[in-house]
């Protein structure tokens, strides 16, 4: 399986990697646990470029194709090689990211991101997407030192969200949308109850 987590910044994704994680090594499915940007030696390069504040300003377009070719880099080198030995992939954020943040967050058009998106991961798709939710005013503010997008003022994270919950209003089958402010226990056990749903 494919599996996303997707979210605004500070609600809690990489915790809730980590547990789904262990539940998959409890249960001795082999998996990989990855994130975008990063997850490959190009990836890690091109993160510091997007994220690093001390890069200065970088526009709006050529900051969607460096997330773009990330997402390239990651899909050739690792996600489908994995898929393909039969190994689940866990994944730190993926093209619904790119398309809220790049897209709705930095207001370009939405349909010009998604489509240079999808054709960078040749159109690869994740089996579920898990969607981490909370208000970013809050989650943004707790983030002591902040990277250039977590920093992107509370617009680009507010229009961010609102993508976010209506991708998975678009196509419910494949979200599992889930308030972040539950507790990490309560997060981690709806998660693992779901992939045990669809893997069997």
């Amino acid at each position: 399986m494919f599996i996303v987590f997707e979210g605004g910044d500070g609600v809690g994704k990489t915790t809730q990697v980590a547990r789904l994680a262990q539940w998959l090594s409890d249960r001795g499915t082999p998996h990989v646990v990855t994130r975008q940007p990063g997850g490959t030696p190009v990836g890690v390069e091109l993160r510091r470029l997007v994220l690093d504040p001390a890069v200065g300003h970088v526009d709006a377009r050529a900051e969607a194709l460096m997330y773009a070719a990330d997402k390239a880099q990651h899909v050739h080198e690792l996600i489908e090689p994995e898929l393909a030995r039969g190994v689940t992939v866990v994944c730190d954020r993926y093209v619904d990211s790119m398309i809220a943040y790049q897209g709705a967050g930095r207001a370009l058009d939405i349909d010009d991101v998604a489509r240079i998106a999808w054709w960078a991961v040749g159109d690869r798709r994740p089996d579920l997407t898990i969607l981490l939710d909370t208000d970013p005013a809050g989650a943004v503010e707790a983030i002591a030192a902040k990277d250039r997008l977590e920093g992107a003022g509370p617009e680009v994270h507010g229009r961010a969200r609102r993508f976010f919950l209506d991708l998975a209003a678009a196509d419910p089958d494949r979200y599992l949308v889930l308030d972040a402010r539950r507790s990490r226990d309560d997060l981690a056990s709806v998660i693992a109850d779901k992939v045990a749903s669809l893997v069997g």
